[in-house]
């Protein structure tokens, strides 16, 4: 049992190392360069939907496992802190990504097939959403500081 315990603390630790490590990078280092750095803010923000759909994913498998592992290990001590704060990401995840990207989605395609150009009612409504997602994000990255500090 000492060893099964052993095993499931290093795959917990793991995975929110994984996770968090991905979240962070993609959402406050890779996708602020892009903009950065590209000079068409149109591939800067095509690529870094790319990368959040990726995240996206990430995150549900991720959360998906940890889930798996918390439920399995009965004897952990911030057992159901840790399950709230998976679920409560996880939800943040299916809000922001799958709730909100897809209207965020359809008016950068309506862009494209109006030669590149959004309009002010759609720049509007595309920063609020936009808005809307990174809160999301914000807080499921707050999650994750106190998962981090609360998985082993």
């Amino acid at each position: 049992m000492q060893v099964s315990a052993s095993i499931n603390t290093q795959l917990r630790a793991l995975i929110v190392t994984f996770w968090v490590g991905s979240m962070w990078t993609v959402g406050y280092l890779v996708a602020p360069t892009l903009f950065a750095t590209l000079p068409e803010r149109a591939l800067a923000g095509s690529i870094a939907a790319n990368l959040f759909r990726i995240e996206a994913w990430v995150s549900i498998v991720s959360g998906l496992l940890l889930l798996g592992l918390l439920v399995w290990d009965r004897h952990f001590e911030h057992r159901r802190f840790c399950l709230i704060a998976v679920l409560l990401m996880l939800a943040c995840v299916l809000l922001g990504y799958f709730g909100l990207q897809p209207f965020m989605a359809e008016l950068r395609e309506a862009a494209a097939l109006n030669g590149g150009v959004m309009d002010d009612a759609g720049r509007s409504r595309f920063g609020m959403l936009h808005g809307v997602a990174s809160l999301f994000y914000l807080l499921q990255s707050v999650m994750a500081v106190a998962l981090v500090l609360k998985i082993r």
